[in-house]
């Protein structure tokens, strides 16, 4: 029996994107869900998140960056832009020791009945490489040892796929998958689109028909920059949202 899987990215701790998302995904009858990480940061609901992924959904998650830098406190935050560094130190302020731990034991990349998920990329999950190119695709692959892998991290969704004579790519758009493919798909994000496009951004993977689509969502952006402002987090964070980039 096929399975229909919704595959969710950098929600990002918008839990307003993440409810409507949710609600487009049961109307479309998905059995499952999957996150490919980044559950916090950005947004100012990280709590609210974790619960709704870990506790009602139950579904396999990776660690993003952003999970990993708020779970393991020890490490610097050098490498950050200063406003991503301050929503890490207020995030962690807002979990619970049970929510920390949750993060930090999240592996970096999972198999899923035959397709990988991961955060960044599989030749260097820690490393959070950004993937914008097809050359950037292509030391994926090389690691790549399912016909299938979803990730995150740029928060632009795009199809990647590995030919013989290199790597091309496909913009966003409900895909047919033929035998003998190999495809790394970025489904964008959930609670910050950077594409221009302010809708959340997820994907549906049909085991059954072998297909991929593509979603974008409205929900309530207002909402979502009340929480970030009542919480005192940096206004360009809010004004984002409204833009998609």
């Amino acid at each position: 029996m096929g399975r229909t899987y919704a595959i969710l990215g950098d929600i990002h701790a918008n839990i307003d994107a993440l409810d409507a998302v949710l609600a487009d995904a049961r109307s479309q009858g998905v059995t499952d869900y999957i996150s490919v990480g980044d559950v916090v940061g950005y947004n100012a609901a990280p709590a609210e998140c974790i619960r709704v992924v870990r506790d009602e959904l139950k579904c396999p998650v990776v660690r993003g960056n952003h999970d990993h830098y708020v779970a393991y406190v020890e490490e610097s935050l050098a490498d950050f832009h200063p406003v991503a560094a301050a929503v890490v130190e207020w995030t962690r302020s807002q979990l619970s020791e049970a929510d920390l731990q949750w993060l930090h034991d999240l592996p970096l990349s999972r198999p899923i009945m035959g397709f990988t998920i991961v955060h960044s990329t599989l030749d260097m999950p820690l490393r959070w490489g950004y993937v914008f190119e097809n050359l950037q695709a292509e030391a994926n692959f090389v690691y790549q040892r399912t016909p299938l892998c979803f990730h995150g991290h740029t928060h632009v969704p795009i199809i990647y796929e590995k030919r013989q004579e290199g790597v091309v790519h496909y913009e966003p758009t409900d895909f047919k998958i033929e035998l003998g493919q190999r495809l790394f798909i970025n489904v964008g994000s959930v609670g910050q689109p950077r594409d221009g496009d302010p809708r959340a951004s997820y994907v549906i993977y049909d085991t059954a028909t072998r297909t991929i689509r593509f979603r974008r969502i409205e929900y309530d952006v207002a909402a979502a920059q009340a929480r970030i402002r009542s919480a005192g987090l940096p206004e360009r964070l809010a004004a984002r949202l409204e833009v998609g980039k």
